[in-house]
Formats: C-alpha cells, sequence, structure tokens
C-alpha cells in the first residue's frame, strides 16, 4: 500500500515486487487487502488464502526466529445480511446495486513486538487489534466511493480511524485491474499507541513522544485472474510514505512502505442461488446434527484419523454441538456443504467453568458404496473454517503455556466425519434420512504461520459421537 505524506514529500521510495494481502504496518493498507469476492451473489460462500508480506516502519529485526511472511486464511461470505470478506465481515443494513450500508469490523495487523530490536527493549507491546463500526459504499459508471469509521472493540489502541477511497475497476476478459486512492485520518490514541514513547519507556537513545494525529494517503493496484468459474487467483500491491509526525518518531526508521496480498479463492456454491446443484431434487436440501464426546489426546492428522481414540492425558473435558448444513454444491463424487456450529464445552472440573464456541466452515463430502449392491454403505466428510471460543480451551490453555507460547480465541477449524445409513439397520420412518457416526472436532493456529490467528501453534481435539438427519 502506498502511503503518501500529506505535508512532506517521502526521502525515498521502496518497492517490494512479491507482497501480500492488505494490512501492513501502517494506516490505509485495507484497500490492498480487497479481494475477488466483494461482488459475489447473494448467498456465494469461498474460502482462500494468501501471504502478507510488506515494510515495516520500525527498525529491521534482529530476531532470526521472526517471521517475516505471514500466512492469511480467507473465509468468504455474501449474505443477504452478514458478510464475511477475508479480514474483514458485518452486517448489512442496506444493500443494492449502487449503494450499501454496514455495520462494518476489521482486523488490524499493526503491531510492535518489543523483542524485534535490542532498541525496543523496555517498551511495551503494541498489539494488533479488531476495529469496528460502520461502512458506506457508492458504485458507479465513474467507478467506487467507499467511506468507513472504526474504533477500537478489544481497549489496545483505544483510538479511531476514518478512511475515504476511490477505486475504478478495468474488466478484460478474464483479468481486473483496480487501481485505487484512498485518505486516512488517524486520531491521537491510534497514532500515540503505535508510535508513541511515553515517559515510563523513554531513554537517552529513544526520548518520550507523542505525534498527536496522522493523516495518510495511499495509492496501489488489484488484480485479478478468472482461472474458472470458481478458481480466482489476485494479487495486489501498493506503496506510501508516512506522515512527518510519524515519521519524526524514535520508534521509526522508514519514511516510505510498501505493502502486498498474493494468493486465490475457491467458490464452492451458493447456498440462496443454487448455481451449482445440478439435482433439481436436492435444491433446498438441508440436515441438522447433534454430537457429544471427550477430549481426545492426539492430533485429528496422524494420530486420531488413524484409530488413536485415547483421552487426553492434558484435560479431562466434554464437548456437545448442535450444526446446521446447507448443500452448496453437488457433484459425482463430493459434495460441498455450508455449515454452522454451536459447541458447549464442560470444563468445570478442569476449573475452566462452562462456555460456548462457534464454527462456520466448508465440508467436502463423499460416499462409500458397496461394489455388489451400489447400496450408499458410508459417508466420509472433511470440514475447513473458523472457531470462535468465549474462553479459549483448557487444553489449549496448558499446552501452549508449556511451550511459552500464544493462545487464541479466534482459530482455525478442521472436522472429519465418517457416518453410516441407519436405514440399513431399521426401518423406523423417522430413521430413513438419519445417519450415525464419529466426528472429530480441531481448533489449529496452522502452525503459528498466521497472524490473523494469533500466532498460535498448536491446538486441540474432541472425539465426538453424532448423529445426523434431513428433515
Amino acid at each position: 500500500m502506498m502511503l503518501l505524506n500529506f505535508r512532506q514529500r517521502p526521502k525515498s521510495w521502496r518497492f517490494i515486487t512479491l507482497m501480500l494481502v492488505g494490512v501492513a504496518a501502517t494506516a490505509s493498507a485495507q484497500e490492498v487487502a480487497e479481494i475477488p469476492f466483494m461482488s459475489a451473489s447473494e448467498g456465494s460462500a469461498a474460502l482462500g488464502g494468501g501471504l502478507r508480506f510488506g515494510q515495516s516502519p520500525y527498525f529491521e529485526s534482529d530476531n532470526e526466529d521472526q517471521r517475516t511472511l505471514d500466512l492469511v486464511p480467507l473465509y468468504l461470505y455474501e449474505g443477504k445480511y452478514l458478510f464475511a470478506r477475508g479480514v474483514s465481515g458485518g452486517v448489512h443494513l442496506l444493500r443494492n446495486d449502487a449503494f450499501e450500508a454496514n455495520l462494518y469490523a476489521r482486523y488490524r495487523f499493526q503491531k510492535l513486538d518489543p523483542d524485534r530490536n535490542a532498541f525496543y527493549l523496555g517498551l511495551e507491546e503494541r498489539k494488533q487489534s479488531l476495529d469496528a463500526g460502520v461502512q458506506f459504499g457508492l458504485k458507479q459508471k465513474w467507478g467506487e466511493l467507499k467511506l468507513d469509521w472504526v474504533t477500537d472493540t478489544l481497549n489496545r489502541h483505544n483510538g479511531s480511524e476514518l478512511r475515504l477511497a476511490y477505486r475504478y475497476r478495468i474488466e478484460a476478459g478474464p483479468w481486473s485491474f483496480s487501481p485505487y486512492i484512498s485518505w486516512n485520518w488517524q486520531d491521537d490514541n491510534l497514532t500515540n499507541y503505535y508510535f508513541g514513547v511515553s515517559e515510563a519507556e523513554a531513554t537517552p537513545e529513544r526520548p518520550a513522544y507523542l505525534p498527536g494525529e496522522s493523516q495518510w494517503v495511499s495509492l496501489g493496484m488489484n488484480t485479478a485472474w478468472q482461472l474458472s468459474d470458481r478458481v480466482v487467483l489476485f494479487g495486489n500491491v501498493g506503496f506510501g510514505g508516512a506522515d512527518s509526525v510519524v515519521v519524526d518518531s524514535p520508534l521509526v526508521d522508514e519514511d516510505s512502505f510498501s505493502t502486498a496480498f498474493v494468493g486465490g479463492t475457491y467458490l464452492f456454491g451458493n447456498a440462496r442461488k443454487p448455481d451449482y446443484i445440478m439435482d433439481e431434487d436436492r435444491i433446498g436440501e438441508w440436515s441438522w446434527r447433534v454430537n457429544y464426546g471427550y477430549q481426545a489426546d492426539g492430533n485429528i492428522v496422524s494420530e486420531i484419523d488413524q484409530g488413536d481414540f485415547s483421552k487426553s492425558t492434558v484435560a479431562d473435558t466434554n464437548i456437545g454441538g448442535l450444526t446446521l448444513s446447507k448443500l452448496l454444491s453437488d457433484g459425482k463424487r463430493v459434495d460441498y456443504l455450508g455449515r454452522v456450529a454451536l459447541f458447549r464445552h464442560y470444563e468445570e472440573e478442569e476449573g475452566n467453568g462452562k462456555f460456548s464456541s462457534y464454527a462456520a466452515y466448508i465440508m467436502a463430502r463423499g460416499t462409500g458404496y458397496s461394489p455388489w449392491s451400489k447400496e450408499e454403505v458410508f459417508r466420509w466428510g472433511f470440514g475447513f473454517g473458523m472457531s470462535y471460543a468465549d474462553k479459549v480451551p483448557i487444553a489449549e490453555q496448558r499446552k501452549q503455556a508449556g511451550k511459552d507460547d500464544n493462545t487464541s480465541h479466534f482459530i482455525n477449524y478442521l472436522e472429519m466425519t465418517v457416518d453410516f445409513p441407519l436405514r440399513r439397520v431399521s426401518k423406523a420412518t423417522w430413521l430413513q434420512k438419519c445417519y450415525a457416526g464419529l466426528t472429530i472436532v480441531h481448533r489449529s493456529g496452522i502452525f503459528g504461520t498466521s497472524d490473523l490467528l494469533g500466532d498460535v501453534s498448536g491446538g486441540s481435539d474432541w472425539l465426538t459421537a453424532h448423529l445426523e438427519c434431513q428433515p
């Protein structure tokens, strides 16, 4: 993302050619984070991922273990009321072809780890946050305007930001190009948090400094390539320079910045407009599932999936869940389903009480048939998405504490299932569309590779029995 100084011309420009998802260490990186899902039809669901890297305004890291490349999982949904767009999401208050008004939230990747450089020792950590507010969008032939205002929801920077952006889209067959320009204003709380130095943090080499409010302008280009009806690849890049009040901060070493996002998305189908359901009898197909089980000792991959069903030695807890599922697309071998789940965690005996977690995910599900009768014998499924827990499960707390690692309420979600049709064992009418089997519930940080997931390396697993029925 490009940030141009309102008050002085940047001394130098530094270009980073391969870059990633748009939120670097500066103000208006949100525009470079836009991905080719914003104009998806109502009900569309997709997954994707990208790599984020860019130039930080802070001093270079002298910690060899500090990651400079960030994996960003993208969970995508465009609903009538709800939307998720990778690193942002919210609720549509009003939406038509020309205008939209949203309650809006976006992840702020900006941070400063005192361990990155010896110069920052004694400094309080500047953390990432989740900002929320309102967003307005206007789409016309001459381009698109967006205006949003957000404020801190996690009591970290306690500041606010206003952003105005203009974008013009150019379509050329399977390619699209959208140059943009945006202006950001950050209040004094936000600017001071990331670029200020308090009296308690001051040293002779790092004097106390409060920059106050700041303004930024960014320029950049987002591109996309429609590889197929379902697959889109994208590459976004932007460049900029810092406001002079930021450049003057003793924490800042650079006066110009770059960032980018490269990756792809895969569209699984549409819950409201079933474009990818070929069997008309299955349009609108949905199901409910209940499951209950215990904390497992092994991992979903390489242990539980190979038959290790032992109970956890780290924590003795149980979990129960209710899942609703909607068919997104059917296929000769695999169906894709959109799922939302509510889980209740029972951890009173481990001192963590009762609490809930929530998952939204896409599941690929296939069927095994008898080689003789060609009848359905079993189903298998693999799901991928996101999970948020009101409390961090105690097993995750203990595992991460043992490694002196982070924990996170928001984390990646995986699920494996296998079940069997109950009509093969009973002629009861209500069981003819029911299945019983096993579900493995897993929360994971994708090996500590993602800022969005709290840099968590590890997770937790539960082995559950389930009953799933179609109405």
